[in-house]
C-alpha cells in the first residue's frame, strides 16, 4: 500500500497508524486509529469535514469502533415490541461491521453487504438497515460523531400488498401434520386472534383474562397498548393450557414457532407461507364473512385504515349487493333522472 499523506506509525512495526491534520482554525491535531486502511479513510474524512466547515469530533486517542455505539440502540428498543429481534439483527451487524471505525464506514460498503444477503428477503435487508441507522442516528445526536455514514442509503420498496391466507384445504392439510398438541393449540390461537408472533410467544399469564375473553398487549407494533378479542375456541384452548401450566407466568415456553412451524408447512405441501400469514388468514376470512374494514381494523390492531383496505377486495358478495342496487326495479328516483338526462343529451349508438 502506498505511502498516504497525514498517516504514520507512531512506533515503526507496531501495525498501529496515527493520523495527523489541521482543524479550521488552524490546530494540528492528531487521533490513533489502527489499520493503516482504516487511517487513510479516516484522514479524508476528517479533511472533507474540515473544507465543508462541519464541527469536527473532539481530539480522542483513536475514533470509536462500531461495536462502542451499538449499546444505546439496543438500549432504546427495549420495553418495545421489537426488542428480541433488534438483538438477534445487532449480531449480524456487529459480525460485519464491529471493529471497524464508525466514521469510516461507507455508505457503499453498507449497500453492497446487503445487496450480497441474497438469502434475506427485501424485508429483512430494510430491518437491519434500520437498525443501523438507529445505531448511528443515536450516536450522531449525542455528539460522539460528526459524520452519519448511513444517511445516503436507502430502504428498497417492499411488496406490502401481497396478500397470503390459509384456505380450507391448505388449512386441513396443514393441520394433519401438527401432531403436538402445544403446536396445535398455538396454531390456533394465532389463526383465531390474528396477533403478531412477537405479541404471541411474548404473552404472559397476568395479561390474559379468560373470563372477559380479553388478551392484553402491553406494547404493540405502534408502542402502544392495545387489546384482543377472544373468541370461544380461544378461551377453551388458554383454558385447557393454563390448567396446565407450571407456573412459569409464560403463556408459550418456546421463543418461536419458527421451526416447528416451517417443517409443518414444508410437510403439508404449502408453499411460501409463514406464521405471520396466519395473520392475514385472520383478517381475509373476518372481511369475507362480512365484518365491516372499521371493525377490522380495530380487531387487528392496525394503525391506519389504509392498511385494512387491503383487504377490502375479499368482499366480493358485498361488492356485487352494491352494484346490483343500479338494477333495482322498480327503478329509483336515480335511475329515473337517468333517462331523463339520456333523452336530452345521449347521442343514438348503432352498429355499422
Amino acid at each position: 500500500m502506498k505511502k498516504a499523506r497525514g498517516v504514520f506509525e507512531n512506533v515503526p512495526g507496531s501495525g498501529v497508524w496515527w493520523i495527523q491534520y489541521f482543524d479550521a482554525e488552524g490546530k494540528r491535531r492528531r487521533e490513533k486509529v489502527g489499520s493503516k486502511r482504516t487511517a487513510i479513510k479516516v484522514v479524508e474524512l476528517r479533511r472533507t469535514q474540515r473544507l465543508e466547515g462541519r464541527k469536527l469530533p473532539k481530539p480522542r486517542t483513536r475514533p470509536l469502533l462500531f461495536s462502542e455505539l451499538t449499546d444505546a440502540a439496543i438500549e432504546y428498543t427495549k420495553g418495545k415490541a421489537g426488542h428480541k429481534a433488534a438483538v438477534s439483527r445487532m449480531k449480524n451487524l456487529l459480525a460485519k461491521f464491529r471493529n471497524q471505525a464508525a466514521e469510516a464506514i461507507q455508505p457503499d460498503e453498507i449497500e453492497t453487504w446487503l445487496e450480497e444477503r441474497t438469502d434475506w428477503t427485501i424485508a429483512t435487508r430494510n430491518r437491519h438497515l434500520a437498525l443501523l441507522k438507529l445505531v448511528f442516528r443515536l450516536a450522531e445526536k449525542k455528539g460522539r460523531i460528526a459524520r452519519n455514514p448511513v444517511r445516503l442509503v436507502r430502504q428498497k420498496k417492499e411488496n406490502n400488498a401481497r396478500i397470503r391466507f390459509l384456505t380450507a384445504s391448505a388449512e386441513s392439510a396443514l393441520r394433519s401434520v401438527l401432531n403436538d398438541p402445544a403446536h396445535v393449540f398455538a396454531f390456533e390461537i394465532g389463526l383465531h386472534t390474528g396477533v403478531r408472533c412477537s405479541e404471541q410467544y411474548g404473552m404472559l399469564w397476568q395479561d390474559v383474562d379468560i373470563d372477559n375473553g380479553i388478551i392484553t398487549v402491553p406494547v404493540s407494533k405502534s408502542g402502544e397498548l392495545r387489546h384482543v378479542r377472544m373468541n370461544s375456541r380461544v378461551k377453551a384452548i388458554l383454558a385447557t393450557m393454563k390448567a396446565q401450566s407450571i407456573g412459569s407466568g409464560r403463556v408459550f415456553e418456546e421463543q418461536s414457532p419458527r421451526y416447528w412451524f416451517e417443517a409443518a408447512v414444508k410437510a403439508a405441501g404449502i408453499r411460501d407461507f409463514t406464521w405471520h400469514c396466519l395473520r392475514h388468514t385472520f383478517i381475509s376470512r373476518l372481511v369475507m364473512a362480512g365484518v365491516d374494514l372499521r371493525t377490522v381494523q380495530e380487531l387487528v390492531g392496525h394503525k391506519n385504515i389504509s392498511m385494512t383496505c387491503r383487504y377490502a377486495h375479499l368482499a366480493p358478495s358485498h361488492e356485487q349487493a352494491a352494484v346490483e342496487k343500479l338494477v333495482q326495479e322498480p327503478p329509483s328516483a336515480t335511475s329515473t333522472a337517468t333517462e331523463e338526462f339520456r333523452e336530452k343529451n345521449a347521442e343514438p349508438v348503432s352498429v355499422q
